[in-house]
């Protein structure tokens, strides 16, 4: 298995961006080439994908952004296929994801993750994020 950062859109990152973006979400919003080249193109965001004999197994998103602070980062979206769980794909990719934000100055990862999922809670433990005593805010503009 590979981890690469997709810098190109090819029809086979798009299918596979939306068959696991299904596996992610109840109601998934359907990406078109233009939402990929989006995040392909864009400097603070990063694509990073699984991918073994011609197959996308995972992939997450990594966003890397200055604030007055300095330099943060984000993974979003981390999804391993149904039929690949427990062969660490998903740690690969955040071990990738860490070693990208390093090399673009960040100090530390965030991420979040419902309460609920426990299985993927004790995952993020594992890996060595710790929960954040903060209250996480959220305002929908549309």
């Amino acid at each position: 298995m590979k981890i690469k950062e997709i810098d190109h859109h090819s029809d086979a990152v798009l299918a596979a961006s939306n068959d696991l973006l299904a596996q992610l979400s109840s109601s998934p919003r359907h990406l078109t080439r233009e939402h990929l080249l989006d995040i392909i193109n864009a400097d603070a965001t990063h694509l990073l994908m699984a991918e073994e004999d011609g197959q996308y197994l995972g992939c997450l998103t990594l966003v890397v952004f200055r604030v007055l602070s300095g330099i943060r980062a984000r993974i979003e979206d981390l999804v391993v296929q149904n039929n690949a769980r427990g062969r660490g794909i998903g740690q690969a990719l955040i071990a990738q994801a860490i070693q990208l934000a390093r090399t673009r100055g960040a100090e530390a990862v965030e991420l979040t993750s419902h309460p609920s999922r426990e299985a993927t809670n004790w995952f993020y433990d594992k890996l060595g994020f710790e929960i954040r005593e903060t209250n996480a805010y959220r305002r929908k503009i549309r």
